[in-house]
């Protein structure tokens, strides 16, 4: 079954820009054209357009979702998804720990009512730790 741009934009729940982006990256192989140059696309493609999306969702950024797409084909890199998947969530579980570092350092800040942020940095019982929080910036990207 051949669909033109807007089908399969509708189809996977993406824009025709957003398509047609897509293909400039290499995520999406180069459609054939009809006699009057339109670009046809099989069901495949809205497939992959899932995938994509999918893909996004959990976290992966373009380039990692191009390597994992180029996984997928016989002639892609070796690692495949499994290895992709235990490192994004390695990425993702981090991301978790520094986020409930926030978390906490926020809860105490209202607790103890501090309502601005250079007379409580001075302040001995100030409950933010701004020292150990600088140093885990300048370590992290």
């Amino acid at each position: 079954m051949t669909l033109r741009a807007g089908e399969v934009a509708a189809a996977a729940g993406v824009n025709k820009e957003t398509l047609r982006y897509y293909e400039r990256r290499g995520l999406l192989g180069a459609p054939d054209r009809s006699p009057g140059g339109h670009r046809l696309y099989d069901d495949a493609a809205v497939t992959t357009l899932r995938v994509i999306k999918a893909a996004q969702r959990l976290g992966f950024t373009l380039d990692e979702v191009a390597d994992i797409l180029e996984v997928g084909r016989p002639w892609g890199r070796d690692g495949g998804l499994q290895s992709r998947a235990r490192e994004k969530l390695a990425e993702v579980e981090q991301r978790m720990g520094d986020l409930a570092t926030i978390r906490e350092n926020l809860v105490a800040a209202l607790d103890a009512g501090c309502d601005d942020l250079h007379q409580c940095a001075s302040s001995d019982c100030c409950p933010i730790p701004f020292v150990d929080l600088a140093a885990v910036a300048v370590v992290s990207p």
